[in-house]
């Protein structure tokens, strides 16, 4: 039996049990550890009945092995979260978004759609430092001319300019889930949990942009708190490089001086400027003080519950259609051409295929079949 998945399955499956190619030849009842590294580099056919016998050692289904849809341990996830959500929650949630992001790259390539060979990284290593962060996330918006408002160009330089996928999701509610990277060797993914404000996905955006631009140097945990209390390490970092990316210094200081100004004028204008940049107030407030614009004195001074809503009522914003137009111009195409069939597509997205026929509409996308 000849897939090249096989070969690249039984390699990351092998390394996740934490076996050598020589104690996986043995278990096999093979001579050596070459037929193994075969079988890993696609140069060796699977017999069926290796196959069966790779699923009973690797205590895995059949179909993590053959199934493209399936991610089969390639992916690593690190999710934003409360601190109380549930790790069968982020369970669940890596089995249900992994297969999403699994077709979008078996599928993406055979549709027109190739991905990207080089791919864009943070030049930060282990002793990077908060300040280096902050630097780096000037220089992202600087360099992909995100603007004067970054968040709102953000995912578009994300999806044409790096090649990730971005997908708008509906965590279960009350799980505590904001949203998830995920790391692949030849694809990144970031998943947003879109009903949440838009001014905390687009912070959420901008962290997990960190971690999927540095994950090689700076590895994330595989779960982080999404309030950034006492943040450390890489979540550390990727809050500075937010912060940094979402709040340009110019626009800041263009709106004149911030010391000294009445606690309700300088509430206000904290108020003004989030408004303008898309970003919450606190985000605004810490970048005040890390340039030096705002005396942290003063920045404490304001109690949390005071500045952060102050009477204001988040702006109503349109419900970002679930998943993105590209991954769903994928599967447009993807049925189109029949490389996946309608069935097929509503169950791997989870909706009925009513569902899945409205949802090509709200994309600007045409209804690839007939109901």
């Amino acid at each position: 039996m000849h897939n090249p998945l096989i070969g690249t399955h039984t390699r990351v499956l092998r390394r996740a049990r934490g076996l050598t190619q020589q104690q996986l030849a043995q278990a096999l009842g093979f001579n050596d550890r070459q037929t193994v590294s075969a079988i890993e580099n696609g140069a060796r056919r699977v017999t069926a009945e290796e196959l069966l016998r790779l699923t009973e050692i690797l205590d895995i289904p059949l179909e993590s092995f053959t199934d493209p849809f399936q991610l089969a341990g390639e992916g690593e996830f690190s999710w934003l979260c409360a601190d109380d959500t549930a790790p069968e929650h982020l369970a669940a949630w890596e089995q249900r978004a992994g297969p999403w992001v699994a077709a979008f790259r078996a599928l993406a390539p055979e549709v027109g759609r190739p991905l990207r060979l080089v791919r864009w990284k943070l030049g930060l290593g282990r002793a990077a430092g908060r300040q280096n962060a902050a630097l780096a996330g000037e220089q992202f918006a600087k360099e992909f001319r995100l603007g004067g408002a970054p968040a709102l160009r953000l995912t578009e330089v994300m999806e044409k300019k790096l090649g990730m996928l971005v997908l708008a999701v509906d965590p279960p509610p009350r799980s505590g889930i904001s949203g998830a990277a995920c790391h692949l060797p030849d694809l990144d993914a970031a998943l947003l949990a879109r009903r949440e404000p838009a001014k905390r996905r687009h912070l959420t955006l901008a962290r997990l942009l960190f971690h999927l631009l540095a994950w090689d140097a700076l590895p994330p945990q595989h779960r982080q708190a999404a309030n950034r209390k006492r943040p450390r390490g890489a979540a550390q970092l990727a809050g500075d490089f937010a912060d940094s990316l979402l709040t340009p210094a110019t626009a800041l200081r263009q709106r004149g001086r911030w010391n000294g100004l009445r606690r309700s004028d300088l509430i206000r204008q904290i108020h003004d400027a989030a408004d303008e940049l898309h970003v919450t107030a606190d985000v605004v407030q810490r970048r005040l003080v890390s340039l030096g614009l705002l005396e942290k004195s003063e920045a404490q001074g304001l109690a949390e519950q005071a500045w952060r809503r102050n009477g204001r009522r988040e702006k109503d914003t349109p419900l970002p259609a679930l998943f993105s137009t590209p991954f769903m111009s994928v599967i447009e195409r993807a049925i189109k051409r029949g490389r996946i069939s309608v069935r097929r597509a509503a169950r791997l997205l989870g909706l009925t295929i009513d569902d899945l026929a409205d949802l090509f509409p709200a994309h600007g996308l045409t209804c690839p079949f007939d109901l």
